[in-house]
């Protein structure tokens, strides 16, 4: 029944004939051609580093090829050995020319259209760029791992030298420092740290500095008298203005809170969604005007997703708002002041809460300020943490690559909450493809082996997340006690699932276990 099906599907498109697949491969290359000039025609004069071009242009005719449904095609393909466009990332219009310089030596055409194939350097060009990007951006890999590892520090790091020795022996590619923590002068003990261990083991160690961005988070709490957590149906006020204590006056009859980014909560309209504690209690505003019993208004909101459990609605957790575009700046005063030290110290800036194109620009400008003078800045890692962010990403990448070295990072934590977590899988697989396509190095990010790393022990999921991310440039640990173990069995996973795949190619290397 399925052969039947596939030979149905097929005939309905008129593929089964290799002479008409051919055509219809010549049509597609013109479509792919024609819309990839129109769209890296729009990039152009974004562009400024010469370089960038052939990777612009590239992820130009991607998105001009993906931008329609190639099932059919690919499954024709595959009975002539020919189905490598689920692999074209890198090398759009050389790997279609290969397909159909194939397919005509098949069908023996010798029409006007026929095309030479590419040589080997066209076709691998785009891996060559991915490679020189990402060691522009992590430098060069300290093994054959060809996956790089960072790791986050603890506070102790700037304290504890043989801590960060262990971190970078074991081998850590890159250090992570979070700007939301600790003191510029801590900051400055870690990188001094991490430069004397890394002279000392002879290996190359990059410093990523992680700006704040703008932290949308509850406030102060209160509780109706003998509640402690919230349920299905509860209601919660979102107010403008800080909560203070229960006084004498009043008592309050259901959960309250505030938001510390007031001005977002004029944004919202009845039945917009708005997630607490990364999604732990979801809700709904039913209410836009709800009276506070001190007169003043705020949001009523309803549960709508919680444990059965319940939870506990804490302050200082974090705030989401899916499917509403907040016009927030991603540089807050506060990342403004670290930025002084950044721009001097860092090799690559994490840049948090990046949205749109302009979000870029910024962060150039501001590094502009504070370059005194030297002709390079610091590369910059764009975060991408919603679902704006997902929609503008190749915009994002022109803006940023076009003028330095650039990568992606998947912050899988708050774009999980923004985009639903059901759909996170093939959002962070499209993320993959779309930079792959720009060779552009990824980090692949938040509770890899978090288990592992806190407690010394990992899930299996865990385990097979670790390995799936081999397809990323870059993996992220976070911090925790058991960060030097956990460095070593991500190293050892890495370097066992690069024998097998490369990105979305296998490897083919002989099996071992029969």
């Amino acid at each position: 029944m399925i052969t039947q099906n596939l030979e149905t599907s097929l005939e309905s498109f008129n593929l089964a004939s290799p002479q008409i697949l051919l055509q219809k491969l010549y049509e597609l290359r013109l479509n792919v051609i024609r819309e990839g000039e129109i769209i890296f025609s729009q990039w152009r004069s974004h562009i400024q580093r010469p370089e960038f071009l052939i990777s612009a242009l590239n992820l130009a005719e991607y998105l001009a090829l993906r931008r329609q449904d190639l099932r059919e095609i690919q499954t024709a393909l595959m009975p002539w050995g020919l189905s490598s466009l689920g692999r074209i990332e890198s090398r759009v219009m050389p790997n279609l020319d290969a397909v159909i310089a194939t397919l005509e030596l098949i069908c023996d055409s010798q029409t006007s259209q026929h095309l030479n194939r590419p040589p080997l350097e066209s076709f691998f060009e785009g891996d060559r760029l991915l490679q020189l990007h990402t060691e522009e951006l992590f430098g060069q890999s300290n093994s054959n791992r060809r996956v790089r590892i960072m790791v986050t520090l603890p506070t102790e790091a700037a304290t504890d030298y043989e801590l960060v020795q262990k971190i970078i022996q074991r081998g850590a590619n890159c250090i992570r420092i979070n700007c939301a923590h600790d003191t510029p002068e801590l900051w400055k003990n870690m990188i001094d740290y991490v430069q004397r261990a890394a002279k000392e083991n002879n290996v190359s160690c990059k410093v990523m500095m992680d700006l704040s961005g703008p932290k949308i988070r509850t406030g102060n709490v209160l509780a109706p008298p003998d509640q402690t957590r919230v349920f299905r149906d509860d209601h919660i006020v979102l107010s403008r203005c800080e909560i203070t204590d229960v006084n004498e006056e009043f008592s309050v009859e259901t959960f309250q809170t505030c938001c510390t980014v007031p001005e977002i909560l004029d944004l919202l309209t009845t039945g917009a969604t708005i997630y607490i504690d990364d999604g732990k209690i979801r809700t709904k505003v039913i209410d836009t005007q709800h009276k506070l019993p001190d007169g003043k208004l705020g949001l009523l909101l309803q549960v709508t997703h919680v444990s059965p459990k319940g939870a506990k609605l804490k302050p200082e957790k974090g705030l989401n708002f899916p499917n509403t575009v907040l016009p927030l700046s991603p540089l807050t005063d506060k990342d403004l002041c670290d930025l002084d030290f950044v721009a001097n110290h860092a090799d690559i800036i994490g840049y948090s809460f990046v949205q749109k194109p302009e979000d870029i620009e910024l962060l150039q400008q501001e590094l502009h300020k504070r370059s005194m003078g030297r002709v390079t800045h610091p590369a910059i890692v764009a975060k991408i943490e919603t679902a704006i962010a997902v929609s503008n990403l190749p915009e994002l990448i022109i803006y940023a690559a076009g003028k330095q070295s650039f990568g992606v990072m998947i912050a899988r934590g708050d774009l999980a909450v923004e985009i639903g977590y059901q759909r996170l899988a093939e959002i962070q697989e499209e993320i993959l493809w779309l930079c792959e396509a720009a060779h552009v190095p990824v980090i692949w990010a938040t509770q890899v082996l978090e288990s592992l790393v806190k407690d010394g022990a990992p899930s299996r999921g865990e385990m097979t997340d670790a390995a799936m991310a081999e397809r990323a440039e870059c993996v992220m640990l976070n911090k925790g006690g058991f960060i030097a173990e956990a460095i070593t069995i991500l190293d050892d996973v890495l370097t066992r699932m690069e024998s097998h795949q490369s990105k979305k190619t296998p490897q083919l290397r002989a099996l071992h276990s029969w």
